[in-house]
């Protein structure tokens, strides 16, 4: 009966020691990360108080960006820059309405889900990409004026987009 058993008793009493071995790799036997497997990148906690976006204080790359507008009518795109930290400045404008308008926004870069559901209607040829960082998080966001949906986040950016459009 013991002979039976072995093919299924050392895969049982095996995967727990492999378990151990695999979650103790990068530690240095007390559960710390050992120094050779923190990244450098990896200084400052995200729980620390002086950093992420709940904490309100800014750097001046927390909500920097740039935006490029394509007219969509052959002209050369146009590009901004904006700074919302430590105090509004960029070549959009009006730099203080863009922040002012953008911290009024609850998560003003959000894409138009998938599934939505939009309106046919034509808005324009216009386009317009945004890159950078907000509230300390990454953007990069494609605008067109396709449908009523982009159409409505196009509009929502208001102060963001300068030029004609329609």
């Amino acid at each position: 009966m013991l002979a039976d058993m072995r093919p299924t008793l050392v895969p049982v009493v095996l995967l727990p020691l492999l378990l151990l071995t695999a979650c103790s790799a990068g530690t240095n036997g007390n559960g710390a990360a050992s120094p050779s497997s923190a990244s450098p990148s990896s200084s400052s906690s995200p729980s620390s108080p002086d950093s992420g976006p709940s904490s309100g204080a800014t750097g001046p790359d927390e909500n920097a960006m740039t935006i490029t507008v394509d007219p969509g009518d052959g002209a050369q795109p146009a590009v901004y820059t904006l700074g919302c930290a430590p105090s509004p400045e960029g070549t959009l404008p009006d730099p203080a309405a863009a922040c002012a308008h953008l911290q009024g926004l609850d998560d003003p870069f959000a894409a138009v889900p998938a599934d939505a559901l939009c309106s046919g209607q034509y808005g324009g040829p216009q386009t317009a990409h945004i890159t950078g960082r907000w509230a300390g998080q990454p953007v990069d966001l494609t605008l067109s004026r396709t449908d009523g949906c982009h159409i409505s986040q196009w509009d929502r950016l208001g102060p963001l987009l300068p030029g004609p459009v329609g």
